[in-house]
């Protein structure tokens, strides 16, 4: 990306031809590429350098127009303030975005983990021999239909005319591999595995490959579930996926807009059973890809959404903190509306337990470790959920593979019915959780 500081001095020279007194811009840039492999043979290369900003502007009305471009030259950020500022003059009349109160706090720096990309060759040598790692390890298993090894070098900014300036960069390498069988007389079996990492060479590769193995294995033998209330387990990927289908529980703007699950007045309340903690910690030192500012410029941070099962707090926009009179988060998206949306979960044990469960021990559950069809089988804001799922009964350590299921439920009785949070925590893309129990969950098999 155009280095800020020619960005921010073309902006204000723009400005100041224009006549506009109240500005901002935030940009970003990706340069990344992937590959794709099916047996055995390249199936999909990728390569990209995308960027852009987001221009607003503010009228003497103080009224907002804003812009997109990718043309980052002086005459792009001309025409861009130009037009945000014409379109100023049809911007909303009430409860108008401003600047973020916070955009010109000090940020403490954190160190830019960049790493030279490798050649896309590198990338396809990889995933290939990944592939036929995974294919190799059983009999059963026949393909790897979905799979991609990809690397990225991602670069952020933020500006206003208030003097505000702030840049940070970071690099990512991801591998993703989802495995298939086939056997006579049996249905087809799947499962997968994602690893993330700041550079290819740190990525845990064989790691990924073997965890696709063997919950590849773990399903090849399986059978139906007796529908009835189980005690479930859900696998950290499982609970924040459902967390993340309910995340309007915690979102500011959701609230204002009365399309959420909580009120205003529910912080401070019990809504969860006391066992459970959760917060939203893009910051947290197992995240590959922490943010120091979000869009408006706000410093991230660690907020407390749940505590010990009682509601303790809210993600918030600058708009959002000032109509609630609320402190601001760091959670927003600038766009032609100010949106809210959740960084990056941390789950972890509130109250402690009376009594360790443990897989090894308890009979007759219902591990999830999967859940599908989120987007039609999520009634957001009912709290009602049912979902087709993967996953194995347990009884006493030996898993069975269930054969097709569905679990069923309302999100905020899941979350009181919460009966252990386990120790160990797990990254997954969605943020840190251990494994959570629920009891009571409805499970429908045959």
């Amino acid at each position: 990306m155009t280095n800020i500081k020619n960005i921010g001095n073309f902006a204000k020279e723009s400005a100041d031809k224009l006549g506009i007194r109240k500005f901002d811009i935030y940009g970003s840039s990706a340069d990344s590429s992937s590959v794709q492999v099916d047996q055995g043979k390249q199936k999909q290369v990728k390569a990209s350098n995308l960027s852009g900003i987001t221009v607003r502007v503010w009228n003497e009305n103080n009224t907002m127009g804003i812009t997109t471009t990718t043309d980052l030259d002086a005459r792009g950020l001309e025409l861009a303030l130009k037009t945000a500022y014409e379109a100023s003059f049809f911007g909303i009349k009430e409860n108008i975005p401003d600047f973020s109160p916070e955009a010109e706090l000090p940020i403490e720096g954190k160190p830019e983990k960049l790493v030279p990309q490798v050649p896309i060759s590198e990338l396809l040598k990889r995933l290939l021999i990944a592939e036929k790692n995974v294919v190799s390890a059983h009999p059963a298993i026949k393909s790897v239909p979905y799979n991609a090894l990809s690397q990225q070098k991602i670069s952020r900014f933020y500006l206003n005319s208030k003097g505000a300036m702030r840049a940070e960069s970071h690099s990512l390498a991801s591998i993703y591999l989802y495995s298939k069988t086939e056997q006579e007389g049996k249905k087809p079996r799947s499962a997968g595995a994602f690893r993330i990492s700041t550079s290819l060479e740190d990525l845990d590769i064989n790691g990924c490959i073997q965890e696709t193995v063997d919950k590849t294995i773990s399903h090849l033998n399986y059978k139906k579930a007796q529908s009835g209330r189980y005690t479930v387990v859900f696998s950290p990927d499982a609970f924040l996926s459902l967390l993340g289908a309910f995340s309007n529980l915690f979102n500011a703007q959701n609230i204002l807009d009365k399309q959420s699950l909580s009120v205003p007045d529910d912080i401070g309340k019990q809504i969860a059973s006391p066992l459970i903690s959760i917060n939203d910690n893009i910051l947290h030192p197992s995240n590959i890809s922490a943010e120091a500012f979000d869009s408006e410029g706000t410093p991230t941070r660690k907020v407390s959404l749940i505590e010990k099962g009682v509601l303790s707090g809210f993600l918030h926009s600058a708009g959002t903190a000032k109509r609630m009179n609320a402190k601001l988060t760091g959670n927003a998206n600038i766009g032609a509306k100010v949106t809210v949306s959740p960084n990056f979960y941390h789950v972890f044990a509130g109250k402690a337990a009376e009594q360790e469960l443990s897989l090894e021990t308890a009979e007759n559950i219902i591990l999830i470790d999967d859940l599908q069809a989120l987007h039609a089988g999520v009634k957001s804001l009912q709290g009602s959920f049912s979902l087709p799922f993967d996953g194995w009964i347990i009884n006493k350590g030996v898993k069975t593979s269930i054969d097709s299921a569905t679990v069923a439920g309302d999100f905020k009785e899941l979350l009181k019915s919460i009966i252990f949070i386990e120790k160990e925590e797990e990254l997954t893309p969605g943020g840190v959780c251990p494994r959570v129990w629920a009891e009571g969950l409805s499970i429908t098999g045959e």
